[in-house]
């Protein structure tokens, strides 16, 4: 592979993850439009139905395109991705009804949710020796990048172009995206050295419980868990339990935009000590850094002290999540990372739609504040709990069981004997 064919595998991944980020904050910037001009009839509980099976589909999505793409290969599964989400985000802007709009929703998801573990599988098999840890975080800024654009884009659009225009605007990236993918993007190295070997979804999925992978496994999915849950409650809620501890509804949203930009600066540091330290401990120490801040939060502070703490919250609990999909991509084998990663972010999807749940349950009771702090940071805890579960090192000794192992010395070929020629023997 040449050299300017592998320089665009970042790019092309961190551009689809954002339009993934794209997808985190769109329906909660048009939801409120929504609701205030009754469209369709929209309620808050129909709303909430919308909100919770786009992300039932992200979780069947991952947990079914992620180990697709052990089968098929990296490059054809991201390029269908992207297309599936985008045409459905397309169709979101001439939808007829909640149904229809729900529906699109839930089949947007199916993409999003392979897309990110295949992304994340792609760049980890291209990044230098030990890079893989910045390499992660790096094509993961997307997500925030997207997410913090599409804020913005909606202050700009929808006043004066209405709500559709969000979705219009989502999916016209794509336009450009897609072919660029189809001409620019290899496929993985390591799929193309085990594409011989018998490959199916069956095989791929058995693969994450064999040969000393069963409480990696399990601790994988229980991490994600417990990250997505902080990533969705707090970008739900941070602002209203916000308010409920007496701050002004505007210095509410500052904190929740404060938290995303934290996001980004602590992906960016992440990768990069994962690379100097290590994934595992780097992984351990973020997770446990985020639920301090996160308790921190429920004491008041002065407002400097505050946007620190938030900021600092960001820094930790949205890049402890990313630490995970990369200590993954470290220890499972090639044939099955796609797998791997993809059932870790589809159970994690299970989290993301317990997050806004819990954050819901608490602001019901009247005890988010100061009481949601501490259940999310108790979480954290959960999260670094399940990290150290998981033995380090490079690869599991499942990876003989599971890919050809390419150590193995070659058989060498006989040598027929030659028979003399004019010029001698």
């Amino acid at each position: 592979m040449s050299p300017g064919t592998r320089s665009w595998v970042v790019p092309l991944a961190w551009t689809a993850v954002l339009l993934d980020g794209f997808d985190l904050v769109v329906l909660g910037t048009v939801l409120p439009v929504l609701l205030r001009g009754h469209v369709w009839g929209l309620t808050p509980a129909t709303a909430s139905v919308v909100s919770t099976v786009g992300l039932a589909g992200m979780m069947l999505g991952g947990l079914a395109i992620g180990t697709v793409t052990d089968v098929i290969g990296r490059r054809k599964s991201l390029i269908i991705s992207v297309t599936l989400f985008s045409l459905c985000t397309l169709l979101c802007a001439f939808a007829p009804s909640t149904f229809v709009f729900g529906l699109l929703r839930f089949v947007a998801g199916l993409g999003l949710g392979g897309c990110l573990p295949t992304a994340i599988t792609l760049v980890t098999e291209y990044a230098r020796q030990g890079k893989s840890g910045s390499a992660t975080t790096t094509v993961m800024t997307g997500y925030h990048v997207g997410a913090v654009l599409t804020a913005l884009l909606g202050i700009v659009l929808i006043s004066p172009l209405g709500w559709r225009a969000m979705f219009v605007a989502g999916a016209i990236p794509a336009v450009v995206l897609i072919p660029l993918m189809l001409k620019f993007l290899p496929e993985s190295e390591s799929f193309q050295r085990v594409r011989e070997t018998e490959r199916s979804a069956g095989h791929a999925v058995a693969g994450l419980f064999r040969g000393g992978l069963l409480r990696a496994t399990i601790a994988f999915w229980v991490t994600s868990f417990m990250g997505l849950l902080l990533v969705y409650g707090l970008n739900t809620w941070l602002p209203e339990i916000m308010r409920q501890a007496g701050y002004p509804l505007g210095a509410a949203l500052s904190l929740l935009l404060t938290l995303n930009v934290g996001g980004i600066a602590g992906l960016l540091v992440a990768g990069r000590v994962a690379d100097r330290v290590g994934i595992r401990p780097s992984a351990i120490v973020w997770f446990c850094a985020g639920a301090v801040f996160l308790a921190l939060l429920s004491v008041k502070l002065p407002a400097v002290g505050l946007y620190a703490a938030v900021f600092l919250t960001g820094c930790f609990v949205f890049s402890a999540q990313v630490l995970v999909y990369a200590y993954i991509g470290r220890i499972y084998p090639d044939a099955i990372r796609a797998t791997g990663l993809g059932w870790s972010a589809g159970i994690g999807r299970i989290g993301a739609i317990s997050g806004p749940i819990l954050g819901g349950a608490l602001l019901t009771a009247g005890i988010a504040y100061p009481w949601g702090f501490y259940a999310f940071a108790g979480v954290g805890a959960l999260g670094a709990a399940a990290v150290t579960v998981v033995r380090p090192g490079r690869r599991s000794p499942a990876e003989d069981d599971v890919s050809p192992a390419p150590s193995a010395p070659a058989r060498p070929r006989p040598v027929p004997p030659r028979t003399p020629g004019p010029s001698g023997p």
